[in-house]
């Protein structure tokens, strides 16, 4: 049981630093307003991501079945799509926005955050007056949603290989969902720090580090496209 225990939460941590899932929440954190809301997307991430492995599990675990090899490959189809358009909006964001970083006040509380004057003649001082993206944190998860539907397939049959029992698979699909989730938190702190500290002082490298991310984010894109889309055409 500890055996189960350790290798699920360190599996799960393990899991959540995989490439596009570090494209995915670094994509979704360039457009955050600071540290804390970076560490909710990565949360929401984790929340979607843990329950749909759950839950796709859970069916499969209860009707002994597995995921068919072309759903798969469609589903991490659909993750290809999804970072190249996460992506691409990262790198519009940038052409076609004059995004930079001012200090200001929600009541007692200070802190920095960036908005665009793209359109704008003079500088417009009630874009200060701004409602933090909600809007974010439900595409984090939505993205958590769409990587968990991708990676259900490989954790069921991991679990059904190296357990016999439905209930440790249960057991175990858990702690990997608790594993996920600390290691997307772990993760979106220390994507928040490079982020705060160029939005701070160093709005050029602030956006350099954006375009860097956007493009990651179109390349492993692309590279899930062609590994995957050829398996759907055969």
């Amino acid at each position: 049981m500890l055996t189960i225990v350790v290798t699920g939460i360190l599996l799960g941590m393990r899991h959540a630093l995989e490439a596009d899932h570090v494209a995915a929440v670094a994509a979704l954190a360039t457009g955050s307003r600071g540290a804390r809301q970076t560490l909710r997307l990565g949360l929401a991430w984790g929340a979607g991501h843990t329950l749909t492995i759950f839950a796709v599990g859970s069916v499969v675990l209860l009707l002994g079945a597995t995921v068919p090899e072309p759903i798969a490959a469609v589903l991490e189809t659909a993750v290809g799509v999804m970072l190249i358009l996460l992506g691409a909006n990262v790198l519009r964001r940038m052409i076609h926005e004059r995004d930079h970083f001012h200090r200001h006040r929600h009541g007692a509380a200070a802190h920095f955050h960036a908005h665009s004057h793209a359109g704008e003649g003079q500088h417009d001082a009630s874009k200060h007056q701004h409602r933090h993206q909600r809007a974010l944190t439900l595409r984090a998860l939505f993205i958590g949603t769409v990587h968990g539907l991708a990676g259900s397939a490989a954790l069921v049959m991991l679990t059904l290989g190296g357990i016999g029992s439905t209930g440790l698979g249960f057991s175990y699909m858990a702690l990997f969902g608790v594993g996920s989730l600390i290691g997307m938190a772990a993760l979106s702190g220390v994507i928040a720090v490079p982020l705060r500290i160029t939005s701070l002082r160093l709005t050029w490298a602030y956006n350099g580090l954006t375009v860097g991310v956007g493009l990651v984010s179109v390349g492993l894109g692309a590279a899930l496209l062609i590994e995957y889309v050829p398996l759907i055409a055969g």
